[in-house]
């Protein structure tokens, strides 16, 4: 079993929908134009928010999140068959850990 974070399109860019939380913090970033830049944003925020499982970065034009709707978080299941067993509702407040755990118990 393996898991995995995916960073997708940023939620509070600075040129999008920058919250005030977001200045007082000094996480502030425009919303990536290239792969590369993506790859910059997702770095600090896997180290910024201390992520220690391995992150996937989806493409620039955001084909991950459009074929999987995983704006705002969602937590996903996959089978080994590539089959999508479990999606959880928008998080945080949609993470049902019961119903994460029978399905993660039903895959061993």
């Amino acid at each position: 079993m393996a898991f995995y974070v995916v960073y997708i399109q940023e939620a509070h860019s600075s040129d999008g929908w920058q919250l005030p939380v977001n200045l007082k913090q000094n996480v502030v970033f425009a919303d990536p134009k290239s792969d590369e830049d993506r790859a910059l944003v997702a770095g600090a925020c896997v180290r910024d928010l201390k992520i220690e499982l391995p992150a996937l970065l989806d493409t620039i034009d955001n084909s991950t999140e459009r074929a999987y709707t995983g704006w705002p978080d969602r937590i996903y299941v996959v089978g080994k068959d590539g089959n999508i067993r479990y999606k959880s509702k928008p998080g945080p407040f949609g993470f049902k850990t019961d119903e994460l755990q029978r399905t993660l118990e039903g895959a061993l």
